[in-house]
């Protein structure tokens, strides 16, 4: 499929409802309103193809930029091509998820996200825990860097409440994916839940909510602890 072809798709599968939702949450114009369900049908048709998903994410189009996320080759993507979705990555669906979750599953997704954590900018530190947590969500726990998780664990008891908006949620997240994903990390999660207490998110007037980190972590303890297949969904 070219990229015409796919944007005429896209066009007819938008709807009014989900696009007025998704302004509400922070997608701007132009996009068609598609929702992430309706795109999956599309992913399974064209599969991965790293030309298509630059194109679409170029267009600036939020529906294409998301589906490009989903068609994304994560072998042959570059850290050149996810430092510029990063910047142009306008909202968090696209800084968190499409962007965090391709960035996790290339290459270059730890080196990544500890330079994007430090970062000034709200949506780029957010996407640098996002990218985190898909790590955490996906990788064995041999190849992970458990102490300088620890460490960042300690970060988040010690900063969370002072960071912007969406980087408090992401950081919460990365607190519940420690314990959800990691044993060994677990515990340490857990007492920096306690010590962090109600996190505080502006959900832009929806109906969203921000998950209680210690009440989700033991919830989940009920559940067998499993590593996701892919990061992406």
């Amino acid at each position: 499929m070219i990229l015409a072809e796919v944007m005429q798709q896209l066009e007819a599968l938008g709807n009014s409802t989900t696009k007025n939702t998704l302004l509400k949450h922070g997608a701007r114009e132009p996009f068609f309103g598609v929702k992430v369900g309706d795109l999956k049908p599309l992913q399974k048709k064209i599969k991965k193809n790293y030309d298509l998903s630059k194109a679409l994410y170029s267009t600036g189009n939020s529906d294409a930029m998301y589906l490009a996320g989903l068609i994304a080759d994560e072998k042959a993507i570059t850290k050149e091509d996810l430092q510029e979705w990063v910047q142009q990555a306008y909202w968090y669906y696209l800084s968190e998820y499409t962007v965090a979750q391709v960035a996790a599953e290339s290459a270059y997704g730890w080196e990544l996200a500890l330079q994007w954590i430090e970062s000034q900018e709200e949506r780029i530190a957010s996407a640098g825990w996002a990218t985190i947590i898909h790590l955490l969500s996906i990788k064995p726990d041999e190849e992970l860097d458990m102490p300088h998780l620890q460490l960042l664990l300690s970060r988040v008891a010690d900063t969370l409440q002072q960071q912007p908006n969406r980087v408090r949620y992401t950081m919460n997240g990365f607190v519940i994916a420690s314990a959800t994903f990691v044993p060994q990390l677990a515990e340490q999660a857990k007492a920096v839940a306690r010590q962090v207490g109600k996190v505080q998110v502006d959900m832009g007037g929806t109906a969203c909510k921000v998950p209680e980190a210690l009440a989700y972590i033991e919830k989940a303890a009920q559940r067998p602890r499993r590593k996701k297949k892919t990061a992406r969904c």
